[in-house]
């Protein structure tokens, strides 16, 4: 397993580059803002709750007047404000230079979004394909574009069935979450099999922060908050520790794809390190199946947008084939 020598200190100058970071009112995604509008970098802030993103926005800016933010509402659940997402930045000729798919919601109580598909799997990968695909060609004209997904090593436990994506069988909200990051995982890697098959600019990065000190299990029942809570002393970094892989992925044309760039070991200072992947991820039959299901319920047809930008009209509440 080798890493990287590179910590948040030798995060480079980004003036001129604009990230689009979901989740960005909290957490990693808080952040990640933080450290890239320190050092020049435009963040568009993708948050459900806008009077909390502003509220961020304000905090940062008393801390950095100069900085560059702009908070954008993004429900990765509701697929109708994904749409209106993008179709603003495409109405403004936003020029995207890096997306940091972050945003994500885990171990909550089953419920379904309007496709019928569980809010884990449907707000941690379905919001997130859908939006890269809208993406594509604001990222194509960046400079150094890429895409910058973050997984978790819960996808070693994880299970998808393309064909029960409602997790109908047995929920488990535990299992769900390990599902959904298993998702973002394979759609990260086929991300960048199909981006460089069809010679695109684009690149698709792979990270996880390890365990990170976040309020993700907000949610959570009490036994798996309490659980949480007890590593959480021990093994939970930072989160301006946790991000370290995440901003070395958006910065750093380098960074090596089809792997899994991760913190390091705990109880060690973060640096890029980059891990092999093992089953199920390198499934690439259930990679694919994955993404062919993803594209039916979202409409969204990301690989047809590799070679060239399309219009999907999208109906809200159903699928469109």
């Amino acid at each position: 397993m080798d890493h990287a020598d590179w910590g948040i200190a030798d995060l480079p100058d980004q003036t001129g580059r604009t990230f689009v970071i979901t989740g960005a009112s909290s957490g990693l995604g808080s952040a990640m803002t933080r450290h890239l509008a320190r050092r020049g970098g435009r963040v568009i802030m993708a948050v459900r709750n806008t009077a909390k993103g502003d509220q961020v926005r304000r905090a940062l800016l008393a801390e950095h007047p100069g900085a560059d933010l702009l908070v954008r509402r993004l429900d990765l659940l509701d697929l109708d404000t994904v749409h209106a997402f993008a179709a603003r930045l495409r109405d403004e000729d936003v020029t995207v230079d890096a997306l940091i798919n972050n945003g994500g919601i885990g171990t909550v109580p089953r419920r379904l979004s309007a496709q019928g598909v569980e809010s884990q799997m449907a707000t941690n990968h379905l919001g997130h394909f859908a939006l890269t695909g809208l993406l594509l060609d604001r990222l194509a004209a960046g400079r150094h574009p890429v895409v910058v997904t973050v997984g978790s090593d819960l996808y070693r436990i994880g299970r998808v069935d393309p064909d029960d994506l409602a997790a109908e069988h047995g929920y488990s909200p535990g299992r769900a979450y390990a599902a959904s990051k298993l998702a973002t995982v394979l759609f990260a890697l086929e991300l960048d099999r199909r981006l460089r098959a069809a010679g695109s600019p684009v690149r698709s990065v792979l990270t996880h922060p390890g365990m990170a000190k976040t309020d993700l299990a907000r949610d959570a029942p009490p036994v798996a908050r309490a659980a949480e809570a007890v590593m959480g002393l021990v093994f939970r970094r930072p989160v301006d520790d946790a991000v370290t892989p995440m901003l070395y992925a958006a910065t750093n044309p380098e960074a090596p794809t089809g792997r899994h760039i991760g913190p390091g070991k705990p109880l060690r200072r973060a640096r890029p390190t980059f891990e092999k992947l093992s089953r199920p991820a390198t499934d690439r039959d259930l990679a694919q199946r994955l993404w062919t299901r993803s594209a039916e319920i979202t409409g969204v047809d990301v690989a047809g947008r590799l070679a060239e930008p399309t219009t999907t009209d999208w109906m809200p509440g159903r699928s469109n084939r």
